[in-house]
């Protein structure tokens, strides 16, 4: 996946928030349980804590909504630097076909020589203006596309969430560590790509 919008995934998903609360079921259940105690070595369901987390750059390197949306951008910046440098190409020739005809002396007069410098300035104008309006197209879909992908796996979070119950669900990248039991990116990849795959059939 691209880096560049993998990291610009990454950075709006973080802004969500570092937890997304649960129905609150589990709170007469928890309040007391934890003693000065230490667990056994074994990592069962039982013992671990009510939360659980997830690794969002591997969500978005293998959910496939955002794959299919980095393709997309990366086809869209294709077809902008191809666009850009056909203009560039047209400038630069026309730049050497003035050069030349005022090395060869080509201009019969004063008024043809300020044509091609209007043709010329007109052509650079034309192409400002096409590059801002690709980029600023180009922008207003990575962000649409940045906010469809957030939204979706924040949906599908809670939707998930609703059926476990965990008081809170967390990302990987705000932690300094965590309990790798408590994974369960792998089980929200392939519930977000159930998901989206039966909606694109």
């Amino acid at each position: 996946m691209n880096k560049s919008l993998l990291r610009l995934f990454s950075a709006s998903i973080l802004m969500l928030g570092v937890a997304l609360a649960s129905c609150s079921q589990q709170d007469s259940k928890t309040s007391t349980k934890t003693s000065g105690k230490a667990a056994a070595n074994k990592e069962t369901t039982a013992n671990l804590p009510n939360y659980r987390y997830v690794d969002i750059d591997t969500i978005l390197s293998r959910y496939n909504l955002a794959k299919d949306y980095n393709e997309e951008m990366l086809r869209m910046q294709n077809s902008m630097e191809s666009t850009l440098k056909r203009h560039e190409n047209n400038i630069q020739g026309l730049a050497s076909t003035i050069q030349k005809k005022m090395q060869n002396n080509g201009y019969l007069s004063e008024a043809s020589y300020k044509q091609d410098q209007e043709k010329f300035a007109n052509m650079q104008n034309s192409a400002q203006r096409e590059a801002a309006n690709l980029q600023n197209n180009f922008q207003n879909a990575a962000i649409k596309a940045q906010q469809t992908v957030n939204d979706s796996i924040e949906a599908f979070i809670k939707e998930y969430n609703a059926k476990r119950g965990y008081d809170a669900i967390l990302f990987k990248n705000a932690t300094l560590y965590i309990n790798p039991a408590l994974d369960i990116t792998d089980e929200v990849v392939e519930g977000l790509n159930a998901r989206y795959n039966k909606v694109k059939k």
